[in-house]
């Protein structure tokens, strides 16, 4: 895990981390976060992966892993995958999770996650960081819309046959 110490507000400090393969305990605090902050406990607590995925996961570099914790305590976090182009010899990154605790939020702690996230995509010579925000999450748009440049897409989940 690397670690570094941030300042969120005038009152507040948090510790931004980049996971490794030997953080799979902190993966489990986002996960039950995320479950939380999206109010999706299904989605992220009934079928979660076992250690030994998650381990795989965190290990691998295209998976990028960040959380914010204070006093111990997960307060926030991010996952974003890094996406290698063919078009051109660089990639860009895609934010895909993004969530801070209730508690923690309106303090600057999903800029500083999301800094954090610049600095590595910097340090890897990627193009770009793009992320999605759903229509009516006033807070994410407002947010995304300060750091960045909107661009309004249209977004399709097609669905996948699966064999039973």
């Amino acid at each position: 895990m690397h670690c570094r110490p941030v300042d969120l507000s005038a009152s507040s400090t948090a510790v931004i981390a980049h996971l490794d393969r030997d953080d799979v305990p902190e993966l489990h605090d986002l996960l039950t976060l995320f479950a939380d902050a999206f109010g999706e406990p299904e989605t992220y607590n009934a079928s979660r992966p076992n250690d030994s995925y998650l381990q795989n996961l965190l290990a691998n570099d295209s998976c990028i892993v960040l959380t914010a914790r204070r006093h111990d305590l997960v307060i926030g976090g991010l996952v974003a995958y890094e996406l290698p182009k063919v078009e051109q010899k660089r990639s860009e990154i895609y934010i895909y999770d993004l969530a801070v605790a209730e508690s923690a939020r309106r303090q600057g702690v999903a800029t500083a996650l999301i800094d954090a996230l610049k600095r590595i995509a910097a340090n890897r010579g990627a193009w770009v960081i793009f992320v999605q925000a759903d229509r009516g999450d006033e807070a994410a748009i407002s947010l995304y819309t300060k750091l960045g440049i909107r661009e309004d897409v249209l977004h399709f989940d097609i669905d996948i046959a699966h064999g039973d």
